[in-house]
């Protein structure tokens, strides 16, 4: 390999690893979302390093404590949430990282209503001992408000709707099947077109 390749070889692998430390970190980040919707606790601190410091509001502490107050208060509050990541860049310089990654929250409320929400996770993430977790998180909330309710007729008085999963905030959810198999028989509606608009 002469020279000119071998450097070409070398930006290459260069940029694979930085590719791999990028898909490292975002999964890292995902975790963090996938843990607060599932109510899965040992998921959420394995995204995060022991000593890490978490603020978000009025929640400033670490891992173990933020978890535990957030999952009371979305328990209290809320009976589904989905915490969405959109746009995510990130800074890899060695052992060292930041992120920006910004979200989308909706959550059904006890009392029916539905609340959706936009911001920002500001993040400090290091490698320790080959593992990429986040040491510092700023959440930063941009827009909070409220989304009008209205049914879905594709989802509704379907009597085996389940039989694959009910949707949980444990690992009781269906995401968390190994091997995920169908056990609903097939179905088609005569006329898929009476499925398709909202009912407020």
């Amino acid at each position: 390999m002469n020279s000119a390749a071998s450097q070409i070889a070398g930006e290459r692998a260069a940029r694979l690893e930085q590719l791999l430390d990028r898909q490292d970190i975002f999964d890292c980040v995902t975790r963090v979302s996938r843990a607060i919707d599932r109510f899965d606790r040992q998921l959420f601190l394995s995204a995060y390093h022991p000593d890490a410091v978490i603020d978000a509001g009025g929640l400033v502490g670490e891992p173990a404590s933020v978890y535990d107050a957030g999952a009371a208060l979305h328990e209290s509050g809320q009976s589904s949430t989905l915490h969405h990541l959109t746009n995510h860049s990130c800074e890899v310089d060695g052992d060292l990282a930041h992120a920006e990654t910004y979200f989308l929250y909706v959550g059904r409320n006890r009392d029916g209503t539905n609340w959706a929400a936009g911001g920002r996770y500001v993040d400090r993430l290091e490698r320790r001992d080959g593992a990429w977790r986040i040491a510092l998180r700023c959440t930063v909330m941009e827009w909070s408000g409220m989304i009008p309710v209205a049914e879905v007729p594709l989802f509704e008085n379907v009597p085996d709707l389940h039989l694959n999963g009910i949707p949980s905030r444990s690992k009781e959810d269906l995401s968390y099947r190994r091997p995920l198999i169908n056990r609903r028989e097939m179905r088609f509606p005569a006329d898929p077109r009476k499925l398709s608009m909202p009912r407020s």
